[in-house]
């Protein structure tokens, strides 16, 4: 019996109804239309799949239903990666297309005599502070304590590959905090 259809019959029997029951949940026409398109590909593609115990349209539903479902999740991931991007504060240092947007400075106060004095470590404890919760815990962990890659890893539940993206991010946003707090924009 399907073998029979042709992919037009399929659009003109079933294509209304599956726009409206896509538009209908997506609230997007352009997406919708999208998403019925791309059901009635994958159907036509796996037609060879249909064993007849649903009626055609309930098949094409339940593909394009999957199809709807697979999209919300991508734009739900996109959406969590934008919204982690613009909360980050080391985002500021680069642009779109992931360049510098201005190189960080180079400092030549002496990192000892700095730790030395009460007022830098109440600066530099006020900078952890605007960290992002994660950052801030990893980079105590690792720069304050003392504590090795898989301690932290584990403690954390991350990978050392997200251990190290994220004290590469406390440590940018940490100089430019210090920067502006401490050594007040001066240091080249």
């Amino acid at each position: 019996m399907i073998e029979a259809m042709n992919a037009e019959s399929w659009l003109n029997e079933h294509g209304d109804y599956l726009y409206r029951f896509a538009l209908s949940r997506l609230h997007d026409e352009d997406i919708a239309s999208d998403m019925v398109q791309e059901a009635l590909l994958a159907a036509w593609r796996g037609k060879a799949r249909f064993k007849g115990d649903s009626s055609l349209r309930t098949w094409l539903v339940s593909i394009l239903k999957h199809k709807i479902i697979d999209h919300i999740r991508k734009e739900i991931r996109q959406r969590k990666i934008n919204d982690a991007l613009e909360n980050d504060p080391s985002s500021q240092f680069f642009s779109k297309s992931g360049e510098w947007e201005m190189n960080p400075r180079t400092w030549h106060d002496d990192p000892e005599k700095c730790c030395d004095d009460l007022k830098f470590r109440l600066v530099l404890k006020e900078c952890l502070t605007r960290l992002p919760e994660k950052q801030r815990r990893v980079f105590e962990l690792r720069e304050l304590s003392g504590d090795d890659t898989t301690d932290i890893c584990k403690a954390c539940d991350i990978t050392s590959t997200n251990l190290h993206v994220l004290m590469y991010r406390a440590r940018l946003s940490l100089q430019t905090c210090l920067q502006k707090h401490w050594f007040g924009g001066s240091s080249t």
